[in-house]
């Protein structure tokens, strides 16, 4: 698909990445992620930064998924 337009990319884009809730840098089980604060110590995955690449493929840490903090 081809978009052209004369507006600036940070226009067209704007508010696209844009959270509901604010989103935190936390080290969880060992790995460095974007996560959305949950009631109960619970959080919700945005993504991750750093960690090992088979934890890329792993559901329980995919964009979403809910784990335990480690409180």
């Amino acid at each position: 698909m081809t978009f052209y337009t004369i507006l600036p990319m940070e226009q067209v884009f704007e508010g696209a990445l844009s959270y509901a809730s604010p989103v935190q840098e936390m080290t969880i089980q060992g790995m460095l992620m974007q996560v959305e604060l949950l009631d109960g110590g619970q959080a919700k995955v945005v993504r991750l930064l750093q960690c090992p690449l088979d934890k890329y493929l792993d559901a329980a840490f995919s964009p979403g998924a809910i784990v335990q903090l480690d409180r």
